[in-house]
């Protein structure tokens, strides 16, 4: 085993192969876990207000993959990432030939291709483990936020736990510097939110954007989250000036804020150093 980590650590381009692969598989979970979550927390939700659990079983596992139109189960090579939306279903259904969304192999690639500048960042050891399982939670939470405007806690919350826990070995940063960008992270969203609503009586946010900072601040530490917001409120505006501009969306019209935050949150780990560095010299 460990030949083969050596071999992997000195081939490093190898290294990014094997693991956009493995990403591409790791990507077709998460559009189950982005299609299935929502479904199953309302679920929960309708069951705590009408007080009527459902009897037939939906997760995470099951039922097994179907066509939501036709109820056409998906065979293994039907599911197989990319290939098989691209090469053998030609983004139809096998039996009703309805379309297949393109979000499910965006989502696949999107997993593979950021796995390879954390590869390259970090290396073939625990560390690019570690950020992989960042990106992947992101990726789910950020699709998930843009069809529901929901940044579920079954995903935030143990985000943030990873990455205090990670951070008991300094692994990214002090456990201390984790705390305390945990507590801002939350406190600082949390502060503005209600500024925006005393000042306005409307909401500009949800609480799943404040967990979803903490979560970045408890892997980051508190000395990144000036560049996180930085970064996530001027992508936030710049998006949606050009989506206006494309008359894709109106300015007065909400956005969900939480794919801002999954991207300048996955760009701040990998580069946040050299990003803060680049913005002092600009600044001075």
């Amino acid at each position: 085993m460990q030949l083969y980590i050596d071999y992997f650590t000195l081939h490093i381009f190898a290294a990014s192969v094997i693991v956009a692969f493995f990403s591409l598989m790791i990507g077709s979970f998460l559009n189950v876990v982005i299609h299935r979550l929502p479904i199953m927390l309302q679920r929960e939700w309708d069951a705590e207000i009408t007080g009527e659990m459902t009897t037939d079983s939906f997760n995470l596992i099951t039922p097994h993959s179907h066509c939501p139109h036709c109820q056409h189960p998906i065979a293994w090579y039907e599911n197989i990432p990319l290939l098989s939306y691209f090469l053998l279903l030609r983004a139809k259904c096998s039996q009703c030939k309805t379309p297949i969304s393109m979000r499910y192999p965006l989502v696949e690639a999107l997993a593979a291709v950021i796995s390879v500048p954390i590869v390259f960042t970090f290396g073939f050891n625990a560390i690019t483990l570690y950020v992989l399982v960042f990106s992947w939670i992101l990726i789910a939470l950020t699709f998930i936020d843009l069809d529901h405007f929901l940044l579920p806690d079954k995903l935030t919350l143990p985000l943030l736990w990873i990455g205090l826990l990670l951070n008991t070995q300094n692994t990214f940063t002090s456990l201390e510097s984790a705390v305390y960008g945990a507590a801002a992270g939350y406190l600082s969203l949390w502060s503005i939110y209600w500024a925006f609503k005393l000042a306005t009586g409307k909401e500009g946010m949800g609480y799943g954007d404040f967990k979803l900072l903490a979560a970045l601040g408890a892997w980051m530490g508190i000395t990144a989250l000036p560049i996180i917001l930085l970064l996530s409120s001027v992508s936030a505006v710049v998006i949606a000036l050009i989506l206006a501009l494309l008359k894709k969306q109106q300015l007065d019209k909400p956005i969900p804020f939480g794919p801002y935050l999954t991207i300048a949150g996955f760009v701040s780990l990998l580069w946040g150093e050299q990003l803060t560095q680049l913005y002092l010299e600009l600044l001075l």
